[in-house]
């Protein structure tokens, strides 16, 4: 039974994590956005599967160090939980200033002809994608492949579905000629993350700190 509940609260977790970093504007979201106009809302899982494609590539490469860091010496394990606690607190608070930015709606301008090469592309070129996974996501991996092997697919299945979520609710809004959540809803949103964010972070430093 505690088993099981280890798996809920670690997909949970990878839930909300996934759902933070897919709600911030940026260019996955917007090409969601852009090919929803064309793909109606078969775009948000067109796209998902091209971001976690991306994703899928990088996750052996994060186990395999992140294994070896875990195996090799208790400072390095340290100091990996250390920067990937701080990039929490920074990262909620990027998140936190993204809800006074322009509220994304469907007119933004992006022509889409392959929403599944269009979601890839975009993550593959985001350099805040690569900073997350290796700084947070690689903190967070570590946790869990402590426990045992499972966890970390356990946490990659919450984190998928965190963005196949977001981003098929933003598609079938768009498809319907709405906007899917209202300006005031989003910005309120983003700051909840952003919060979320920093909450994780000084607890994961606090922890740290204590151990």
């Amino acid at each position: 039974m505690m088993y099981i509940y280890e798996l809920a609260a670690t997909f949970a977790l990878a839930f909300i994590m996934g759902l933070t970093g897919a709600v911030v504007p940026g260019p996955t979201l917007v090409a969601v956005i852009g090919s929803s106009l064309g793909e109606g809302w078969k775009a948000g899982p067109k796209v998902a599967a091209g971001h976690i494609l991306v994703e899928l590539a990088i996750f052996p490469f994060i186990i395999i160090g992140a294994g070896a860091a875990a195996g090799s010496c208790g400072s390095c394990t340290g100091l990996i939980m250390g920067i990937g606690g701080a990039a929490l607190i920074l990262f909620g608070a990027l998140v936190i200033r993204a809800s006074r930015t322009t509220f994304p709606g469907a007119s933004e301008p992006m022509a889409v002809a392959n929403p599944y090469l269009a979601g890839a592309l975009t993550s593959a070129a985001n350099p805040y994608f690569w900073i997350w996974w290796f700084t947070i996501g690689s903190a967070l991996l570590i946790a869990e492949l402590r426990m045992n092997l499972i966890m970390p697919l356990v946490f990659m299945a919450g984190h998928f579905t965190a963005d196949i979520s977001w981003y098929t609710l933003v598609s079938s809004g768009v498809h319907r000629g709405r906007a899917f959540l209202s300006e005031r809803g989003y910005r309120a949103l983003l700051i909840l993350c952003g919060l979320f964010l920093i909450g994780c972070g000084v607890c994961c430093l606090i922890m740290l700190c204590t151990a």
